[in-house]
């Protein structure tokens, strides 16, 4: 496992590389977009300058570790040679299926295939593979860099090779590994939504303002981050996302907020658009 391909280098993907790439990894970083790639260049260039100034890294590693790192817009290049290939795209099923289809032809035989979904199922993902037993879903958490958990997701035919170099994998990059059956919203996504989805409906409703909202969760529950600033920085599109497949699959406990679904069509995303629930410079 020291050969690493991330696909999409979006928020959660680029995170991924430079986990994997600080580790010492192997990394090739995929995208369509050869903006997508240039801004995640910028990013990983600012993670490992904070690297040093942390002195988690010396400047000399961290400048070698960071020019190793490979990018392409080619999905048959990403994964020609790895030993891990790691989908981090948007959570749309119809996209994932055709990612894994691909990856399926592209990549070794002895490689694994994983996507980084927060509520999907790895099972139907890895139906499109010829080796489902090799395939699972990894849910790291954002930002990437600083959050310690992955969930290891299990599908139907995962082996228990698989999980078990999944955590091994885990381990490498200085992540805690639990590991979770295949259910919708798997864990942390469950109870993540719904605490999130009830604290919009406490804004609709006029309880308070997001600022109290949050601030009583972290002060009353002590969680580092209230749920109306997580959601904005998730992106309110992705959560709405998140919440249309968990009604869909556990029903009508996960029904989105309509102040969600309002905010989605008014292009308030939340912290990439610079407006959610709260206003970002």
């Amino acid at each position: 496992m020291q050969k690493i391909a991330v696909i999409g280098a979006g928020t959660m993907g680029r995170g991924i590389a430079y986990s994997a790439a600080a580790a010492g990894l192997s990394v090739i970083l995929q995208d369509v977009s050869e903006a997508s790639l240039d801004k995640s260049k910028s990013y990983l260039k600012t993670q490992f300058d904070r690297s040093v100034s942390k002195e988690l890294l010396s400047k000399e590693l961290a400048d070698k570790r960071f020019r190793e790192i490979n990018y392409t817009t080619e999905l048959s290049e990403a994964a020609r040679d790895r030993d891990l290939v790691i989908e981090a795209v948007l959570e749309i099923m119809e996209l994932k299926t055709s990612i894994f289809k691909q990856l399926d032809e592209y990549a070794p035989d002895h490689a694994i295939l994983a996507t980084n979904t927060s509520t999907m199922s790895p099972t139907e993902i890895a139906a499109q593979t010829k080796r489902p037993d090799q395939c699972l879903a990894l849910h790291f958490f954002n930002p990437v860099p600083k959050m310690k958990l992955i969930e290891v997701i299990c599908g139907l035919e995962t082996s228990e090779e698989t999980i078990n170099k999944a955590m091994a994998f885990g381990k490498s990059i200085e992540k805690e590994c639990v590991r979770i059956n295949e259910f919708p919203g798997f864990a942390v996504s469950r109870m993540n939504c719904l605490i999130g989805n009830e604290a919009m409906n406490m804004v609709m409703e006029g309880v308070g303002s997001p600022e109290d909202i949050d601030k009583a969760m972290k002060l009353g529950l002590n969680h580092p981050m209230g749920p109306l600033e997580l959601a904005d920085l998730v992106g309110l599109d992705t959560r709405l996302r998140n919440m249309q497949y968990l009604y869909e699959t556990l029903g009508e406990k996960y029904r989105p907020c309509p102040i969600l679904t309002k905010y989605v069509k008014a292009g308030r995303l939340g912290r990439k658009s610079g407006r959610g629930f709260y206003t970002y410079d």
